[in-house]
């Protein structure tokens, strides 16, 4: 049964029947709270370890090693060529349009070059001897500023294999954020990418305890970026990532096995306001979050299935999954947000096609992008086409939700063609990082493959709920990992009360994945954390009857407006990006008006062909965000989706900004976890949203 499921093609309904979580036994009812609740998998005691011999991320290691063998661990693709073209575009410019060039790169990139489970703990393990060569003892601390790739896992494995921490930092982190990691965390190497070089030069001028840098060698990198910080810092040693392997080999070095109770990481959270925090995180917190999903996801993944990698390994859901991988015996591919379809490269697949992943892990805006390249495809294709495909898609519908059989022989005649898109191989996909539109899990769940979701913080080392593939729904987020345990506590501001029927409270989750606090900041940790070992989320919860837990609000998130009604901001984003005009979208209220404005940036495809449809001149997204006729049509199409989304009155949105460019980390208007930066954006938009609220 076990091997059935791990080949398992689910389908997007619920087989499995009964409760997925219990009342924790012998717990005392307190007021103002709910009875505390555990997977019922793990009903009389929290699973902590996925085996009696694993109890740390080397143990992890060791045990692929041991068990996997020569079978494909992880793999990368090299830059080959940047091709870059220039198109002249339309732009407002002081309130003129002006013609401007605009230049667009795209990336030509080899296959996937592939290193066994064996191969991989080796190179691990020489990579240890270099760092033990260089002076590094136990407990030292490797600082990781680079983005996701086989090499930035290969360089905390090797830090873990000598019983050092790491500290991870977002590759986009500006340069007092990264400054202040530095200092905080008294890192002595750091491990980074060639392009990020010439933002070691400020920072490095008070963070003098890093001796050592290696680079990435994935691409080549440019000499003068190389000079430009050894002569500003000249007691720094510069070296790649493969000199540093040479050296490992050259001076091979016993294994310095770390403790459960030994820090592993040092995690900074992605917060885009104030200074980021540094989350402890003890081996046993992953080792216990591996545990924890491997209970809920495991039975249907191993050896055979493979992984398409590209989130920022700096955040924890990336974290977490990538070893939990190592762990499963699956095969992560390394691919960037920027190359994972056609569109973005030359000459070449896209990642998502070259490396045909059975799972595939995205956020929100991921999704939404995939979602609407499909049915735009669909939409062009002529009318038989469209009411083929949409029939289809609510024929699919109505026999998973009536249990007959024929969704099959959809899949066969239609949708194969749409699953070719995410490279015709998926069988699990999941959102995480923030809340995705009904109808887009909906349309990824029929289209393509079941999209399962999943919930948790850095705090608590991504745990929080992961749905089973067999217990899709689209209405909660799914169970309890097996290695926490989770209550609602009564937030009365906005009437959410244990008491409520269901319950609904502030989510407070305490286990084997929970951190023990902050670095250096005392105050924030007894704020966030109980003496008895809760965490306090800051989202809102609920349990439906199956005991999944839906996420209804978050408290920072709840705007009072003037109409003295709480409208939650996530949740009506969620609900407006669903519109074809919408590729991201900021919702903000404020508090002397009555009802919420969006700022969207607009999908390019779809604003073109309402322009075209209206007969609106213009071809680019820079001149059409500022026709007046376009926003108006733009804000009827997200009323109407918000109307189609159940809001209530006073959450209709009663005005749009069109933004005129994409949000990018690059940019700061959204976090390195592809979080919209609220502030930034706000900052940006300013006069735009008074004159969308009709202020002058």
């Amino acid at each position: 049964m076990t091997q059935d499921l791990k080949k398992l093609m689910p389908q997007a309904r619920a087989t499995k029947t009964g409760p997925v979580t219990v009342e924790v036994p012998g717990a005392v009812a307190v007021d103002g709270e709910s009875i505390p609740r555990r997977n019922a998998k793990a009903k009389d005691g929290l699973k902590l370890t996925p085996n009696d011999d694993i109890k740390t991320l080397y143990d992890i290691l060791r045990f692929s090693s041991a068990k996997y063998g020569n079978a494909k661990a992880v793999g990368s693709r090299k830059i080959l060529d940047v091709h870059v073209e220039t198109k002249k575009i339309k732009k407002m410019i002081d309130g003129e349009q002006q013609e401007v060039e605009k230049k667009w790169e795209y990336y030509e990139l080899s296959p996937y070059k592939f290193q066994s489970f064996v191969e991989f703990e080796k190179q691990v393990l020489d990579l240890g001897g270099a760092l033990k060569h260089l002076g590094l003892s136990p407990h030292d601390r490797l600082h990781q500023y680079a983005s996701t790739s086989s090499q930035w896992l290969g360089m905390a494995h090797a830090a873990f294999a000598q019983s050092m921490a790491i500290v991870t930092a977002y590759d986009t982190l500006g340069p007092e954020g990264l400054k202040h990691s530095m200092l905080q965390t008294h890192a002595k190497i750091m491990f980074t990418d060639p392009h990020l070089l010439p933002k070691l030069v400020g920072p490095f001028k008070e963070a003098k305890e890093v001796t050592t840098v290696i680079y990435s060698t994935h691409k080549d990198p440019v000499q003068k970026d190389i000079d430009a910080l050894t002569s500003a810092h000249p007691h720094l040693n510069v070296m790649s990532f493969d000199e540093l392997l040479k050296l490992g080999r050259e001076n091979p070095a016993d294994v310095i096995p770390p403790s459960p109770e030994d820090l592993a990481c040092i995690m900074y959270t992605s917060g885009s306001t104030g200074t980021p925090k540094g989350v402890l995180l003890k081996h046993r917190n992953v080792v216990a979050a591996i545990a924890g999903v491997d209970v809920i996801v495991g039975p249907y993944l191993g050896p055979g299935d493979s992984l398409l990698t590209y989130l920022p390994a700096a955040h924890i859901l990336e974290f977490v999954f990538e070893n939990a991988c190592l762990y499963w015996g699956g095969t992560m591919g390394y691919g960037t947000i920027r190359t994972l379809s056609d569109q973005s490269v030359r000459k070449c697949k896209g990642d998502i096609r070259e490396m045909k992943p059975t799972i595939l892990v995205g956020v929100p805006q991921v999704w939404e992008t995939v979602k609407k390249g499909i049915a735009s495809k669909v939409e062009a294709g002529g009318a038989i086409t469209k009411n083929l495909f949409w029939g289809a898609m609510a024929a699919k519908s109505f026999l998973l939700n009536s249990g007959l059989p024929g969704s099959g022989l959809l899949d066969a005649i239609v949708f194969n063609k749409v699953k070719d898109a995410t490279g015709g191989k998926l069988r699990i996909c999941m959102n995480g990082g923030g809340p995705i539109a009904k109808e887009t899990l909906r349309f990824i769940s029929l289209a393509i493959t079941p999209m399962i979701s999943g919930y948790g913080l850095t705090e608590t080392t991504a745990m929080g709920a992961l749905m089973d593939p067999l217990a899709w729904t689209d209405s909660a987020l799914g169970e309890p990992p097996a290695s926490i345990e989770m209550k609602l506590v009564d937030f009365a501001d906005a009437g959410y009360f244990a008491t409520n029927k269901p319950a609904q409270g502030e989510i407070w989750i305490r286990g084997g994945g929970v951190s023990e606090g902050y670095l250096d900041l005392e105050e924030e940790t007894k704020e966030a954390f109980t003496e008895d070992g809760w965490f306090k989320t800051g989202d809102i919860g609920e349990f439906d009857a199956k005991g999944q837990i839906r996420i209804i609000d978050r408290k920072k998130n709840l705007v009072k407006t003037l109409a003295g009604e709480y409208i939650a901001l996530e949740k009506l984003e969620s609900v407006y990006r669903s519109a074809p005009i919408v590729a991201n979208i900021c919702v903000y209220a404020a508090l002397d008006q009555m009802k919420p404005v969006a700022i969207i940036v607009p999908a390019e495809p779809a604003l073109k062909k309402v322009a075209e449809e209206n007969g609106i001149d213009g071809s680019h997204l820079e001149e059409l965000v500022h026709n007046e006729t376009l926003n108006k049509i733009a804000l009827k199409q997200l009323q109407e989706a918000g109307r189609k989304g159940g809001l209530a009155p006073f959450e209709i949105i009663e005005g749009v900004v069109l933004a005129d460019e994409e949000w990018t980390p690059q940019n700061g208007l959204t976090t390195a976890a592809q979080k919209i930066n609220r502030r930034g954006i706000l900052k940006k938009y300013e006069k735009e949203v008074d004159h969308a609220y009709g202020k002058k």
